[in-house]
Parts: structure tokens; sequence; C-alpha cells
């Protein structure tokens, strides 16, 4: 006769292939922060136009043969071109391990979803010429807010893919983590601006910079690029009064939220006072990337105490 399965190995089933879930969204995410690093890379060095108008071919040819701008930006679209298989395995993962209606199915499906958006926004980006010194500040914002989202997405897959309930939000709740998370939107728009403007227009010293600035002759991106420090400043303190809030509810989280706003204004304030070099734009990104990574989770916890 068969030997029947103990109720005990039955049951830790559902938990062990919880566990192995949660670990691969949380693989996904750390492997799309470092698209997204990389992406920087592109825009800061200027490589974007490096496989020419050509897309998904580079140059017109399927491996890239060219300089050091061909070889990053095919790098990143490479990346870009493995991510598409992971995610994919993610949704269709979601959809077998958890019933229908589980949240998780949800937020797979919409990373899936921004995955797709986010190739075709980085297609036109090229087909369009809108990359290297012909970069836009709209079009660059639209990719940036797409890309957020996209983290977003599967941040919340790995979530509550590890078991960790959907949070039932009060009105009020949801509204402050909803201007929580647009606030860092604009920010990140506006630092993505001030970026473009540090790539376009290099300055030869912080107080050129500072003069490039406030000149009226400038370009928008330099007199827009004065804003940001000021907008860090102030989501940097309603961020902190967010966090301090959630406290009783979420400690961990949200002492790691308060500790991430202020690395990310010390490193952004060095990046300042350095003149933004290629390394510590990279940096202020990561942290900026982990702080939003954070900030999701935080405003996901719900208000149930831990």
């Amino acid at each position: 006769m068969p030997v029947k399965e103990s109720s005990r190995a039955t049951a830790s089933r559902p938990a062990a292939t919880g566990a192995a879930f949660g670990r691969f969204a949380w693989f996904v995410v750390a492997y799309n922060l470092a698209v997204v690093i990389w992406g920087a890379l592109v825009r800061a060095t200027g490589s974007g136009a490096g496989c020419g108008n050509h897309w998904p071919l580079c140059n017109g040819d399927l491996t890239p043969n060219g300089n050091l701008h061909t070889v990053i930006e095919y790098t990143h679209r490479a990346m870009t071109g493995v991510d598409t298989p992971l995610i994919l395995l993610l949704v269709i993962w979601a959809w077998r391990a958890f019933p229908r209606g589980h949240a998780v199915r949800g937020a797979a499906m919409l990373s899936g979803v921004f995955l797709v958006s986010e190739a075709l926004l980085g297609a036109l980006l090229v087909k369009l010429q809108h990359v290297a010194k012909n970069a836009d500040a709209y079009t660059l914002s639209t990719h940036l807010i797409n890309t957020l989202t996209l983290l977003a997405c599967l941040t919340l897959t790995a979530w509550w893919g590890t078991g960790k309930p959907r949070a039932r939000l009060s009105r009020r709740s949801a509204a402050l983590a909803a201007v929580s998370l647009g606030a860092v939107m604009v920010l990140s728009v506006t630092g993505a601006i001030a970026a473009l403007g540090d790539t376009l227009f290099p300055a030869k010293s912080l107080a050129a910079g500072l003069a490039q600035d406030f000149d009226s002759t400038s370009s928008m991106l330099l007199r827009l690029r004065a804003l940001h420090p000021l907008i860090a400043g102030a989501v940097g303190t309603w961020l902190t009064i967010y966090a301090v809030g959630k406290v009783e509810t979420a400690k961990g989280y949200a002492v790691v939220v308060i500790g991430l706003v202020w690395v990310q204004l010390m490193v952004g304030l060095t990046n300042l006072l350095l003149r933004a070099p290629v390394w510590m734009q990279l940096i202020h990104l990561l942290i900026a990337d982990l702080l939003w990574i954070s900030l999701v989770v935080l405003c996901a916890k719900g208000d149930e105490k831990t």
C-alpha cells in the first residue's frame, strides 16, 4: 500500500512554496534595481546613442561592435532582455502558487504590464533619438515614473509573496501613503532633471554651476536644477514626520525610512559639492531607489502593530 504523506508535511508544502517564491521575488527586485542603476550609467556617460537609433539591434547588428558607449548601452539592453523572462516567470509562478483574487497575482501582473511599457518607452527614446545630447526632460520624466511604478509593483509582489497580509488602510492612512509616495515621485523627477542638467551642461566649478542655475539665459534644465535641493529638504522633512507617525505600528520599517532619508540628503549635498561625478550620481540614485522600495513597504505595512 502507498504510504500517505503526514499532515505536517502536506501543510508545510504551501509555506515552503511561498518562501521560495518570496526569495525569488526579492531577487527580481534586486535585479531590477541593478538594471535601473546601469540605465543611469547610460545617461550619465552619454551612452544612450551608443547603438544609434536601432532597436533591438545595436547599430544594425545583433552583437555590439563599437566604442565604450556602445558597450555600455548594449549591456543595458542585455540586462533588460534578461529581465523579461525573470518577470514572466514571476507572473506564472504567482498565478500557480496563489489563489484567485490574491494580491500577489495582481501585483505580479502589473509588474509585467509596466515591464512592457518600460521596454516600449526605452525603444521610443532610441527611435526618436531622445538620448545622450538630445535627451529631454519630458521623455526622461515619463520613463522615470514608469520605472518607479514597476519597482513598486515588484516590491509589493515580493512583500505579499512572503506571506505578509494585504493591509486594510483607513482613509487617512491611505491618503498619507499616497501623499508620501507622490512626493517622492515628484522629487525623483526633479532629481532626474537636475542630473540631466549636470550631464548636458557640466560646470568647471561649484560657483560656475550656481551661476548657471540663476542665469536667466541658461537652459530651463539648469534653472530647474536649483529647485531640486529645496524640494529634497521639504520632502525629506515630510517623510520623517510620516515615518515617525508609523513608529508605533511599524517601528523597524519606519526607522529604515528615516535613516535612508537623512543619508540621502547628506549624499545629495556631497554630490552637489563634488559637482555630480558619475560615481556619485549612481550612489545617489541607489539610495533613492532603496528609499522608494522601503517607503512602499512602509505604506503597505498598514495600521496593524508589529
